[in-house]
C-alpha cells in the first residue's frame, strides 16, 4: 500500500514557495501554498532560518512537522545571527537576500531534485515573492515556470512600477530635506494611468529621499524590472476593487492573475491538517476574542499598526490619550518592539482610566478579531493584508500609514473606495479622539461602513466557489502557467 502511495506522491507537481522574510509577506504566501496543496501539488515552503526559529517559538517545536506533501525548508538570510523576536531591518534584509540567497536557494533546489534521496517529485515551478527576484535565475536554470507573487495591493505595485519614470522625470531624488515640508510632495501626478489625481506624497514612500543611490528606491526598480521576465504575476486582490489599476498594470507586466482575498479562498478547504500550519511570527493571545464576545455590535475600536511600524514614545502616548478621551471601548495590539529603541510604556493614569473599556495585548488572530461583530472601526497602519481583511469584514478604517505602499493604500481608501480617513503623521490626541468618534458614531463613519459592506459583498462574490473571478483565476493559473513545461 505504501509503495503505491509513494509512487502517486512522486507524480505530483511540486511547487516551491519562497516568501519575502517579513510577516505581511509570509501569511498570504502560506495561504496560496495551502490552496495549491489542496489542488494536488506537493509544496516546499521556504522560510529564512531566522523566521523559521520564530515560528517554532510562537507555535511549538512540532508545529511545522506538517504533512508528507507539505514540507518546510530553510535558507540563511545572510544577516548576522540574532535571537530578537522582531522584524529585521527592511533595507538590510533586501540587500542581504539579493546578494546572498541565490546560492543556498539553488543548493536547496538541487537537494529537492535529487529524487532518489529526497523521495520527492522533481520541482516543477517556483512561486516567489516579487521582492525575492533572485530566484528567477534558479527557475531559468531549471527551465521551469517562475511566478512572482506581489503581496502588496495592485495600486502599491503600480506605484513601484513607475519609480523609474519618477527618476527620469526628475521627481526623484528630492532636492533637499525642505521638499518634505514645502508642499513639493503635494504635486499632482497626472501621467500615471489608473491613478488619476494622485500626488507625489501618495506614492510608496521610498521616493522621499534626497539620495539618488537610496537602496530601497533602486531595489524596487530592480525587482519590478525583473518582474517583466516572470512567467506570470499574482496579486492578492479582486477585480472590482482595483479595476483601473489592474488594466494599467496589464500593459506593463506578464499575465496577471488576481487571486484575492486569499483568506476567503482558503475557507473552501476543509482539511484539519492544514489548519494547524500557522504563519504568525508572534504568539497570539486568543483571550481578546472572549472579551469581544462580551461587547455590543460595532462598539469596539480595533487598533493595530502591523508587524513593522515603529513610533516614538510620545506618539504612543498621544494615541493612548486620544483613545481614552474618545470614551469608547478599544482593543489595542502593542508589539513589544513598537517603540523604536525602547520599551513601550503607557502612563499608569491611562491604564487606570481605561481598565473597564480597554484591552491591551501584544498580538492577536487579526482575521477573527476583524470579523467579530463587536468591531466597529479599525485604526491601522494601512498595510495590504490588514486593509483587505478589514474590507472583507466590512469595517471602515482610520489610516496612519508608516512606510512603503501603505501611503498609496491610504489614498485609495479615502478617495476611491470611500472606506478610510487619514490621520496626520504628527499624531495629536485631539485628532485621534475626533477621528475615532467620527468612524464609530459620526455621519461620515456611517457612510464608510455602508461602503465597506458593499466592498465586502464584492469580495465574497470574487472568492465564491465555483464561479467567482478569483476562484476561477487560481485554476487558470495552474492550467495556463504552473503545469506548463
Amino acid at each position: 500500500m505504501d509503495s503505491i502511495r509513494i509512487s502517486h506522491e512522486l507524480d505530483k507537481p511540486h511547487a516551491v514557495c519562497l516568501p519575502y522574510p517579513a510577516q505581511g509577506h509570509i501569511s498570504p504566501m502560506l495561504n496560496l501554498a495551502k490552496i495549491l496543496y489542496h489542488k494536488g501539488f506537493h509544496i516546499t515552503f521556504v522560510n529564512t532560518e531566522y523566521n523559521h526559529r520564530r515560528l517554532l517559538k510562537s507555535h511549538g517545536p512540532d508545529s511545522l512537522k506538517g504533512l508528507s506533501s507539505f514540507r518546510f525548508e530553510t535558507i540563511p538570510d545572510g544577516l548576522p545571527p540574532s535571537d530578537a523576536d522582531s522584524t529585521q531591518d527592511i533595507p538590510s534584509l533586501g540587500q542581504s537576500t539579493t546578494n546572498t540567497c541565490l546560492v543556498p536557494f539553488k543548493e536547496l533546489l538541487a537537494k529537492l531534485n535529487n529524487t532518489s534521496s529526497s523521495n520527492l517529485p522533481p520541482v516543477s515551478c517556483i512561486i516567489s515573492d516579487g521582492c525575492m527576484s533572485f530566484s528567477l535565475a534558479a527557475a531559468q536554470d531549471l527551465g521551469i515556470p517562475e511566478v512572482f507573487f506581489w503581496t502588496p495591493s495592485a495600486c502599491g505595485l503600480l506605484g513601484y512600477m513607475h519609480y523609474r519614470d519618477l527618476s527620469e522625470k526628475g521627481y526623484f531624488p528630492l532636492k533637499d530635506a525642505n521638499d518634505l515640508t514645502n508642499g513639493h510632495l503635494d504635486m499632482a501626478l497626472d501621467w500615471i494611468p489608473g491613478m488619476k489625481g494622485i500626488r507625489l506624497r501618495d506614492l510608496p514612500t521610498f521616493v522621499r529621499s534626497t539620495n539618488s543611490d537610496d537602496f530601497m528606491f533602486n531595489f524596487l526598480i530592480q525587482e519590478t524590472d525583473r518582474s517583466k521576465l516572470a512567467s506570470a504575476i499574482v496579486i492578492n486582490t479582486f477585480d472590482p476593487l482595483e479595476k483601473k489599476v489592474l488594466e494599467s498594470l496589464q500593459a506593463l507586466l506578464p499575465p496577471i492573475y488576481t487571486i484575492g482575498p486569499l483568506h476567503f479562498l482558503v475557507k473552501h478547504i476543509e482539511d484539519k491538517n492544514l489548519e494547524c500550519l500557522e504563519s504568525n511570527l508572534w504568539r497570539e493571545d486568543p483571550m481578546c476574542l472572549e472579551w469581544l464576545d462580551s461587547k455590543k455590535p460595532n462598539s469596539v475600536v480595533y487598533v493595530n499598526f502591523g508587524s513593522i511600524t515603529v513610533m516614538t514614545a510620545n506618539q504612543l502616548i498621544e494615541f493612548a490619550w486620544g483613545l481614552a478621551n474618545s470614551q469608547l471601548d478599544f482593543l489595542w495590539i502593542i508589539r513589544p518592539d513598537i517603540v523604536s529603541g525602547e520599551q513601550a510604556i503607557l502612563p499608569s493614569e491611562f491604564m487606570e482610566e481605561t481598565k473597564e473599556r480597554g484591552m491591551l495585548i501584544s498580538w492577536c488572530p487579526q482575521e477573527q478579531v476583524l470579523s467579530n461583530p463587536a468591531i466597529g472601526g479599525f485604526l491601522t497602519h494601512s498595510g495590504w493584508n490588514s486593509t483587505l481583511e478589514s474590507i472583507c469584514s466590512g469595517v471602515p478604517m482610520i489610516c496612519w500609514p508608516f512606510f512603503a505602499e501603505q501611503q498609496t493604500n491610504c489614498w485609495f481608501k479615502g478617495t476611491q473606495w470611500g472606506i478610510g480617513m487619514e490621520i496626520n503623521n504628527d499624531v495629536r490626541k485631539e485628532e485621534v479622539e475626533s477621528l475615532v468618534r467620527e468612524v464609530m458614531v459620526g455621519e461620515k463613519g456611517k457612510e464608510m461602513k455602508k461602503k465597506a459592506m458593499e466592498w465586502k459583498k464584492l469580495a465574497e462574490e470574487a472568492a465564491k466557489k465555483p464561479s467567482g473571478s478569483s476562484y476561477v483565476n487560481i485554476d487558470k493559473l495552474i492550467d495556463e502557467i504552473l503545469l506548463k513545461r
